[in-house]
Formats: C-alpha cells, sequence, structure tokens
C-alpha cells in the first residue's frame, strides 16, 4: 500500500500541495483528476520520488520515502513501472530492445532469459511478433501498448500512468484502459494513473482522487462519484451534456 500523509510542495513562494492524505491500495486502478493547475502532476511526481514535499510523508508498503537511504532509493526504482503521457519509446531502437531497456539497465540477466521475458510481456499486450518494429511502424494504440510492456517488464510493484489514453481515439483509449485495469488486478499491482479522461474515471476508477487548487478535494470510487454532491466535483466531472445524462439516467433509477 502507498500510505500519503499531509503532504506539502511548494516552489518558491508557490504552494503547489497543501496538504494531501490519501492512500492507494494493491489491485485496484486509483485515478488522480482535476483542472489543470490543481497539483495532478506534482502529486504524482511527489509519488515517484521525483519531488520531495517539504511536510508529510510517503510511504510504500511500510518504507517512508524520507528514511530511505540511497541503496533504498535504488532498490525502490526497481520496483516502480512509469507510461509516460507520450510513450517515450526510443525511436531508434525497435519494440524488443525498448521493451528490454529496463532489463539491461537493472539486472544481469542473460540476453535469452530477457528475451524470454520481452516476449512474455509482449504476448501479454497482445503484440506477438512485433519485436522488430520500429516506433515509427505503430500506431498510436500499439505505441501504448509497447510503454505498458516496458513498464511492467521488472514485475512491478507500483505502476504509475500520466494522461495514458492522450491523443487516443476512443475505441483504443478504452482498450488501454481496459489493459491497464487487467494487469493491475491480474498481478496486483498499486496502480495511480493521472488522466482528464471521464470516461476512464466512470469505467475503471477503483478509486478517484480529485484535486483542486493543491488540496484533497473529493475522494470515492466511480459508483460514489455518480451521486456525490460535492458541487466541484459535480462541475468538473459532468460539464459535457453526454456525463450530465449519464448521471441524471443514473440517479432517476435510485
Amino acid at each position: 500500500m502507498i500510505e500519503v500523509n499531509d503532504i506539502h510542495k511548494s516552489f518558491g513562494e508557490t504552494k503547489v500541495l497543501k496538504g494531501i492524505s490519501t492512500s492507494f491500495e494493491p489491485g485496484k486502478t486509483s485515478l488522480i483528476i482535476g483542472q489543470s493547475g490543481a497539483g495532478k502532476t506534482v502529486f504524482l511526481k511527489s509519488l515517484l520520488g521525483l519531488h520531495l514535499p517539504e511536510e508529510g510523508s510517503i510511504s510504500y508498503n511500510g518504507q517512508i520515502n524520507t528514511e530511505m537511504s540511497i541503496e533504498d532509493k535504488r532498490e525502490f526504482r526497481k520496483e516502480l513501472g512509469m507510461v509516460f503521457q507520450g510513450s517515450a519509446l526510443f525511436d531508434s531502437l525497435n519494440v524488443e530492445e525498448n521493451v528490454m531497456f529496463p532489463l539491461t539497465m537493472f539486472t544481469k540477466q542473460t540476453r535469452p532469459e530477457m528475451l524470454e521475458r520481452v516476449n512474455t510481456v509482449l504476448k501479454r499486450v497482445d503484440l506477438e511478433n512485433s519485436n522488430k518494429k520500429f516506433p515509427a511502424e505503430l500506431s498510436g494504440g500499439m505505441q501504448k501498448r509497447v510503454a505498458i510492456a516496458r513498464a511492467i517488464i521488472m514485475n512491478p510493484k507500483y505502476l504509475f500512468c500520466d494522461e495514458p489514453n492522450s491523443g487516443l481515439d476512443p475505441s483504443t483509449s478504452i482498450l488501454i484502459d481496459n489493459l491497464i485495469q487487467e494487469i493491475t488486478d491480474e498481478y496486483k499491482i498499486i496502480t495511480v494513473i493521472n488522466t482528464h479522461d471521464m470516461n476512464s474515471v466512470m469505467e475503471i476508477g477503483d478509486k478517484i482522487v480529485f484535486l483542486k487548487n493543491g488540496l484533497k478535494a473529493w475522494e470515492g470510487s466511480s459508483k460514489e462519484i455518480f451521486k456525490t454532491d460535492n458541487q466541484a466535483v459535480v462541475d468538473f466531472v459532468y460539464s459535457s451534456n453526454l456525463f450530465k445524462k449519464v448521471r441524471e439516467a443514473y440517479l432517476n433509477e435510485k
């Protein structure tokens, strides 16, 4: 479990995170939502260890971030998987080499051992026989699946995704959402997703953390968000007529 306890983060005179507390559990997809400038990216980077809060703490399965030694931090990074907004694949490397990259960096496995693992995760994301293709030869959805394969190559305990559906069409976004949710449940990973995609919120939001002005303004599940009376959440999530109608239909059924 990741436990966030009253974290604060500032840049100069600007306070970005103003005392956020929450937790994220294994096997559940947790989504961070909120308007631009709400603090989502800084919060995600704090969870990744890229930002160190001035106050408060973050613990990973009981290990507190501020108490980690250099060796602890090195080992912790091996337990992280990250899916970047633009996939962040190396253009000069083929699919096999992109996915294998963390293994070459952090393990002493032989090439046959690494290749076996690469083929296993490529099969898991439905990209068998794509080893020798280069990113430029792949669709946006395929690139995202390669990024997911690379993120899980080390059997991580924690999976972080920054806008995983950015730039994808609706049907491909649903496929990526389903894949992330399946992998999270299958491997019991602690998954945290930073997103603006309200379809993701409704479909795979086991837990949703809504940030506003650097504060946690609401948290709950995708079912609970339908019936919330938190006006800030209602204004943000149900700003489109489609989602307004979905919410109205849900409430009328009750």
